[in-house]
């Protein structure tokens, strides 16, 4: 069997990433069951910058999510298949829940959605699996933080987990490894300034949500995991009650490597988000 092509390992690529202007009026997309409506609708609210990215495993087992706002860990996984949507509820949830109570010390942990997704158009359309994002974003803002918890919870136990401190984490990991072709990168939550964050809305035609979409700023840090394996998993701060100067939010997005080895075979990835509650001494605010 022909070993998958890996791209040379070094501690730092310069990659080019997708950031997003500022503009006076509030960035809408439009959303389908399959993604963006039209993303070439949005191309006048971006901007290209070249960065470098640093490989995050010479930095291990320094990072901290309640710091730079991401862990690399270890999940060898029970499942075999992750388009069996059945065996990554029954086997997948129970393996990413014993990893974020282990990791965060939370009391409760609350599994709300898994999303697949690869570069590869035809299997987009044949598994109707997700694109990957090439966006520097984050998936929950200020606002959509606390909204997402109205929305899983019944009115009585959303009142009593607002109280106290609450987090929102998401779970990247390959389907297949090494991923060499379009990793995620994600940036050290303390180098982004707050005037960084721009709200942008989801219109999904019944609901509005909203996300963080991010303004070029050359203090950031980025880092990716080269050859990232299909037993390694990133474990990022999407939101965090907190406000005394724990990571909050964690800007993030695919990327072009350069170094991507001809014939790299597209990523394929699941991400999952899980909602974390903290015992009632650690307060939000």
């Amino acid at each position: 069997m022909s070993m998958q092509p890996a791209r040379q390992v070094t501690d730092m690529v310069e990659a080019s990433l997708t950031y997003c202007l500022k503009k006076p009026e509030k960035l809408v997309y439009k959303i389908t069951e399959m993604g963006e409506e039209d993303p070439e609708t949005y191309d006048d609210w971006y901007v290209r910058h070249a960065v470098p990215i640093r490989d995050v495993r010479p930095q291990l087992p320094s990072l901290s999510l309640d710091r730079e706002g991401f862990v690399l860990r270890n999940l060898k996984t029970a499942v075999r298949d992750f388009y069996d949507a059945d065996q990554v509820h029954s086997v997948y949830d129970a393996e990413v829940e014993r990893l974020i109570l282990q990791d965060t010390g939370a009391e409760k942990a609350l599994i709300f959605d898994h999303t697949i997704r690869t570069e590869s158009e035809a299997m987009q359309r044949e598994r109707k699996v997700r694109e990957t994002v090439s966006l520097v974003h984050n998936d929950y803002t200020i606002a959509s933080g606390p909204q997402r918890v109205r929305q899983l919870l019944d009115a009585g136990e959303a009142s009593m987990r607002l109280q106290h401190r609450y987090a929102i984490y998401n779970l990247w990991q390959p389907i297949r490894g090494p991923v060499v072709s379009s990793p995620l990168a994600l940036c050290d939550a303390q180098s982004v300034a707050s005037e960084d964050w721009i709200g942008c809305d989801l219109d999904y035609g019944d609901r509005i949500g909203e996300i963080y979409n991010v303004a070029f700023n050359q203090a950031h840090r980025w880092y990716y995991v080269a050859n990232m394996r299909a037993d390694e998993i990133l474990i990022f701060k999407n939101y965090d009650s907190r406000e005394d100067g724990t990571a909050r939010f964690t800007p993030h997005t695919a990327f072009e490597d350069p170094a991507t080895p001809p014939g790299a075979p597209p990523r394929e990835s699941i991400e999952t988000r899980v909602l974390a509650f903290f015992p009632p001494d650690e307060m939000g605010r």
